[in-house]
């Protein structure tokens, strides 16, 4: 159990965590919930179904890690301009741009709220842990928490990836970031990026059937 997620009898996952962890797990899901931002509160007196139907942003975020947790929902290659009156299965770059604000508009607080909820599950998950002591303190999720922590854990390390430049899908820059040397200042946040991803692959372990 010590370092990565193991399954419950019943459902559920289990690990342990040194005050170390706890800190640094917390520290981390605090960040991230900065980054991501408050949510929209209705104003007193107003309709609170109002926030249901709240227009979101119509732009990506500036950000580099913002913009990896919401991306545009139509991105890559277009295929060239269809002639007047060609029907055809792809959009012109600027059909592309105006679909993605749609997109956006009407999607991205509601992605807003899901990740802040995974988020302050996690604090919350770690703020209810007994104190271990000199033993690490064994932290017990229910089947249900373990879907916001896979969130929060996913979130965690795209963020992180993205500051250090490094995509889930770029197989050689992760495993340079094993040989990156003691003195380089990237390496507490290479080692952070390393150990979510465990506990993300083992969480994920215990899920399945």
């Amino acid at each position: 159990m010590p370092g990565h997620f193991e399954p419950l009898p019943g459902g559920g996952a289990a690990v342990a965590l040194d005050d170390v962890e706890i800190s640094i797990l917390r520290s981390l899901a605090i960040q991230l919930l900065e980054l991501i931002g408050p949510g929209d509160e209705p104003v007193e007196g107003e309709d609170p179904l109002a926030a249901l139907f709240a227009e979101g942003p119509t732009e990506p975020p500036s950000d580099p890690a913002l913009a990896r947790l919401f991306p545009d929902a139509y991105r890559g290659p277009t295929p060239a301009p269809r002639p007047p009156g060609e029907q055809g299965p792809g959009m012109t770059e600027e059909e592309t741009r105006a679909a993605s604000s749609e997109f956006r508009r009407y999607t991205e607080n509601d992605l807003r709220a899901g990740k802040r909820a995974n988020a302050l599950a996690v604090v919350r998950a770690l703020d209810g842990l007994e104190p271990g002591g000199d033993s690490a303190a064994v932290l017990k999720l229910p089947p249900d928490d373990c879907r916001y922590w896979l969130g929060a854990l996913n979130d965690l390390r795209l963020t992180i990836g993205t500051r250090l430049e490094v995509s889930d899908e770029d197989d050689a820059g992760e495993t340079g970031l094993y040989r990156l040397p003691d003195d380089d200042p990237r390496k507490p946040m290479v080692m952070a990026y390393l150990w979510l991803g465990v506990l993300q692959e083992t969480l994920v372990e215990t899920l399945l059937p």
